[in-house]
């Protein structure tokens, strides 16, 4: 029998080389399950294919909700693209570990993050994972890593419905709902109906839909422009009869600021996305108050 204390993990045993491996498989567990419990809500970002600005509206979602007070946390949980450190400024930062576990690292006050981009010796290194690999990656960034009390954790999921949105719904257990990001096109709104389908499947309340790039305002005319289409977002929504959480035009300084570490909400707050993005924040708000007093 070994000597490891109650609620401690294996990794932070005393006689840890002594641990049965179900001995470890349940201090793990009991780790993971301290750790939940000082995380009221959580808030997956999800979308049916790449490139429609999942994580732009994760990283504003996410510093929104901290801008009100709230304490955040943002899991980057894109295994093999995680690129939130870059859109933060934070892409030269590098995890600590302590013996009470991984020190997140903060953004401003109020919101930490944590990206699997913080553990690599090169942006160009890329990850050659299987799924066994990503998943345990993904239970030590909610385990091991000290989150503290945390009003939101906000899980940036890579595009599709594969390993990483798997093991996040696994590990977090009763996720409170899933933003879905589309753009307007219907190439995109096919896979984010695959997207809201996905939640259903695993009891995951889905919170509703975004339409990303719906519309560009020419900055010399001033006539709006549908690069790619507008409204199917909202269509899409109506038909699988999820809430419509808002249209974000396109905007330059959305890439521009992103590329520079300045999330938009902050480098813009008065600008119509920012506002529209805000907006999205207050209705995630709303929706996991009115699921509480349910």
């Amino acid at each position: 029998m070994s000597d490891c204390a109650d609620g401690a993990s294996c990794s932070s045993c005393g006689s840890a080389e002594s641990c049965s491996a179900e001995e470890k498989q349940r201090h793990e567990e009991e780790q993971l399950q301290e750790r939940l419990s000082h995380i009221k809500h959580s808030i997956v970002v999800m979308s049916g294919k790449g490139g429609v600005g999942k994580s732009t509206v994760a990283v504003n979602l996410a510093v929104s909700l901290a801008q009100q007070g709230l304490k955040v946390g943002l899991l980057d949980a894109d295994i093999h693209g995680p690129n939130l450190p870059k859109m933060l400024g934070l892409e030269k930062s590098r995890l600590q570990a302590t013996e009470g576990g991984i020190v997140p690292m903060e953004f401003i006050p109020g919101l930490s993050v944590v990206s699997m981009a913080f553990l690599l010796e090169s942006v160009d290194n890329p990850v050659v994972w299987r799924g066994p690999l990503k998943h345990t990656v993904i239970r030590q960034f909610v385990a091991d890593v000290q989150w503290g009390e945390l009003d939101y954790l906000v899980v940036d999921l890579p595009p599709g419905t594969g390993d990483e949105p798997l093991s996040v719904a696994q590990v977090l257990k009763a996720v409170d709902g899933s933003v879905i990001v589309t753009t307007p096109q219907e190439v995109a709104l096919l896979d984010s109906r695959k997207s809201v389908v996905f939640s259903q499947q695993l009891e995951i309340p889905v919170i509703g839909i975004v339409e990303n790039m719906s519309g560009l305002v020419c900055p010399h005319c001033g006539k709006e422009i549908d690069l790619f289409k507008k409204g199917g977002g909202e269509i899409a929504a109506r038909e699988l009869d999820v809430p419509f959480l808002g249209r974000v035009p396109i905007d330059p300084q959305i890439v521009v600021n992103g590329d520079a570490g300045k999330p938009y909400v902050i480098a813009f707050p008065e600008s119509q996305a920012a506002k529209n993005l805000k907006q999205v924040a207050d209705k995630c708000l709303l929706f996991v108050e009115k699921k509480d007093t349910k």
